[in-house]
């Protein structure tokens, strides 16, 4: 429960904005006054922020239920959200609730209701059946790429939750992408529709392409890696498997990468992303799960290693650099015998042949067995790092802080040292073990 709702500009001066952009600013005059809204933008323009500023005007500060329940397609936007909210400052209690973790942490969590509440289908109808909390107070529904929350393997999930929403007086549906039909079910009468996908952006977007001599095309990898220098990117692939081969030889060069996927634990995608997002890990190699409902950085680039089989993953793939008024290069990698697929249209020939300067990795992560539960914050953090582990502001890194652990990133040539000195040590009320990732 919050006691206050905070001031737009506060929460945004928390989140370092300093201006919304056109898209934001029609998204939450349009939600506030209509009962339905369709959001249509593209990647990247911060849809997220727009559905959720609104929102957290709907909330009753003195109610302890639920009020605003978010679904999402998956895991990680799931966990995004999360995040944004609580970014902001807001007051109000948030949770992410999705299928690959325990329910155990779920229904600890829930013992203390959040206002919002975020999560996957299947989580949510798991919920919604057990009657873990109350439905009668969930004023606002959103539907979060939407495009994808309501295909066809979901639709039997979606249509129970939505059936036992008899309370709503809003519902905000996104996504990236158009056309999409909207079931019945989701009953959405008179919805405005607010669409910035045919507005016309000047896209600072380029498309090159890189021609390998073999049909096993890891070595022109290595050499479009090499030539781009220490710039973080993301290489997509089609398949695991593919991902797996191109682990193997990014290892075999000394190339810092994670690894992103489908058949991955939740574990270890967040902590893959994690470290990705540090700096830990130049590279993230990738299936189309990456494309979009992910928190990470602006990039530079990414790479094509496989092409997508739809212009519609091509674009969101591409989504991934160049956003807002950003630039960025998406590279093709085709062998010389490769036609390319009609949808790529303009893509000149780059010429990897020169490299640029290559330093090696400096960031390292550190894992801290205790987090937000256990009334842990980033300064208790930063303070033991600074005062037991001897180390100055400039050598400690990223801090991401969780509901039962947090991570840390710190110089590779010290990470051993300062377990050392920190593993078994009291962090408020809490020993902890600081280990590698």
């Amino acid at each position: 429960m919050a006691n206050t709702i905070k001031d737009q500009q506060d929460i945004l001066a928390k989140l370092n904005i300093h201006a919304l952009n056109p898209m934001q600013e029609e998204a939450i005059s349009v939600i506030e006054s209509n009962t339905n809204t369709i959001l249509l933008s593209p990647t990247g323009t911060g849809k997220t922020l727009a559905f959720l500023l609104p929102v957290i005007q709907t909330l009753d500060p003195n109610s302890s239920e639920v009020q605003v329940l978010i679904l999402v397609p998956s895991r990680e936007l799931a966990i995004q959200i999360e995040q944004v909210v609580r970014n902001m400052g807001s007051g109000f209690k948030v949770n992410a609730v999705y299928g690959g973790r325990p329910m155990s942490k779920d229904k600890i969590e829930l013992k203390h209701v959040p206002a919002i509440l975020i999560g996957t289908p299947g989580r949510i109808a798991d919920h919604f059946a057990n009657e873990r909390f109350s439905k009668a107070h969930i004023k606002t529904l959103v539907l979060d790429e939407f495009d994808k929350s309501l295909e066809v393997g979901f639709e039997y999930e979606m249509r129970g939750i939505i059936n036992q929403l008899t309370t709503l007086n809003k519902r905000i549906l996104t996504s990236a992408t158009q056309g999409v039909e909207i079931p019945d079910f989701v009953r959405l009468d008179q919805a405005k529709t607010i669409n910035y996908l045919k507005k016309k952006v000047v896209s600072k977007l380029e498309v090159k392409t890189v021609v390998a001599s073999a049909k096993n095309k890891s070595e022109t990898l290595v050499d479009l890696i090499l030539h781009l220098g220490n710039q973080p990117g993301i290489i997509f692939c089609n398949l695991k498997d593919s991902i797996n081969k191109v682990s193997e030889f990014l290892d075999k060069n000394k190339i810092s990468h994670s690894c992103f996927s489908g058949g991955m634990e939740q574990r270890d995608r967040e902590r893959s992303l994690i470290k990705f997002r540090n700096g830990t890990s130049q590279i993230l190699i990738a299936t189309d799960l990456a494309a979009r409902g992910i928190d990470i950085p602006e990039l530079k680039f990414i790479i094509h290693y496989e092409l997508p089989k739809a212009a519609e993953e091509f674009t969101h793939r591409n989504g991934r650099t160049a956003r807002v008024d950003a630039k960025g290069t998406a590279y093709v990698l085709k062998w010389e015998k490769e036609n390319l697929p009609d949808f790529i249209k303009k893509s000149k020939i780059e010429d990897i042949s020169k490299r640029a300067p290559r330093k090696p990795q400096y960031w390292e992560t550190l894992f801290i067995s205790g987090g937000r539960k256990d009334k842990i914050s980033k300064g208790d953090i930063a303070g033991l790092f600074f005062k037991k582990g001897n180390i100055t502001k400039v050598q400690l890194g990223n801090i991401e802080l969780k509901q039962d652990c947090a991570f840390v990133a710190v110089p590779l040539t010290i990470a051993n040292d300062l377990i050392e000195k920190l593993n078994n040590t009291r962090l408020k009320k809490k020993k902890v073990r600081v280990t590698l990732t």
